[in-house]
């Protein structure tokens, strides 16, 4: 009887883990909102801005800062043309202090790319700049 009681007490530790980790794991999934792709691009109002801002800032990662700053141009026309000038559905239409918030820090994120003449823009601002306006494109979506 004793020998059980033993193992009891050295299982308790770890079933109280097992309920722990349990009960949290939901509040993580839900924490966690994932979104519906087609090819590797979030079939959300913002999916199309963040996967050319994700291609961006691969190339600029590899080196190619003319070929971001180009895709960059694409980015923006089309954000332009679809967000500003889209009609009722646009977002400055629709919300258009969340546009601003979002148009100035895609802004913030092609600049130093379109400015880089000589040199490559500072990897830590253009990583930041991009970051940025990932979170601001996630309020949109």
């Amino acid at each position: 009887m004793r020998h059980a009681f033993l193992k009891l007490l050295q299982a308790l530790p770890f079933a109280a883990l097992a309920l722990q980790f349990g009960s949290s794991a939901p509040q993580a999934i839900a924490q966690e909102k994932k979104m519906a792709q087609a090819n590797g691009v979030d079939n959300s109002k913002m999916g199309p801005y963040r996967a050319l801002a994700q291609h961006i800032y691969g190339d600029f990662q590899k080196g190619d800062v003319a070929g971001a700053a180009a895709m960059g141009r694409v980015l923006e026309r089309l954000w332009d043309k679809a967000e500003d000038y889209g009609g009722d559905t646009a977002l400055s239409k629709t919300n258009h202090k969340l546009f601003e918030e979002i148009d100035k820090a895609m802004d913030e994120f092609l600049t130093p790319l379109w400015e880089a003449k000589t040199k490559p823009p500072d990897s830590a601002k253009v990583k930041a700049a991009y970051n940025a306006y990932l979170e601001k494109l996630k309020l949109a979506d």
